[in-house]
């Protein structure tokens, strides 16, 4: 689970240095089903590509049990978003970025290459690979374009509501 902020904007043609809409990574024990604050993105990363078969318990972490109070509580002080379950870890050298759109409605997974670039499909991913012999090993499937599911109970109350079949393009009215 992870908590959100703003969305940034970046243009593909520059090295992409913008924001990932995560501030905080964190994991909900098996067994007691408190949250527990994950310290880096790789940690979190290992939890979450080997999670049905390895769940996660608050003892993972030193020192730590389930009779300790939760590092975070799931509450709409934050918006939430779950990952998925065994997405597997992202491609050395490469970032997974998750970008909150305006109306909160989900997630956008983009990956940042080593370079700097941003990239946004499987085909992109193909491309890059194919024409980088330094990727030899890597496979267009290491990487996973799965949004997390945004938590609609802790969407700010002042964020207007996507309707369904709605499209946010404006109408163009002629004249008789």
């Amino acid at each position: 689970m992870k908590g959100t902020h703003g969305t940034p904007k970046s243009s593909s043609k520059k090295p992409y240095s913008g924001q990932s809409s995560i501030d905080v990574l964190a994991a909900q024990c098996e067994k007691c089903k408190k949250w527990r604050v994950i310290q880096s993105e790789e940690e979190f990363e290992e939890i979450r590509s080997k999670l049905s078969e390895e769940p996660f318990y608050c003892n993972r972490r030193s020192a730590v049990s389930c009779e300790d109070p939760a590092d975070i509580e799931y509450d709409s002080t934050r918006t939430w978003a779950v990952d998925k379950p065994d997405i597997q870890k992202t491609p050395e050298g490469f970032k997974r970025h998750l970008v909150l759109r305006k109306d909160y409605s989900k997630l956008d997974t983009y990956y940042i290459t080593p370079e700097g670039k941003k990239v946004r499909s499987q085909n992109e991913v193909a491309a890059i690979l194919k024409s980088n012999p330094k990727y030899k090993g890597i496979s267009p499937s290491d990487f996973d374009f799965g949004s997390p599911k945004v938590m609609e109970d802790t969407v700010p109350v002042d964020v207007p509501k996507k309707v369904p079949g709605s499209s946010n393009k404006k109408l163009k009215t002629t004249m008789d």
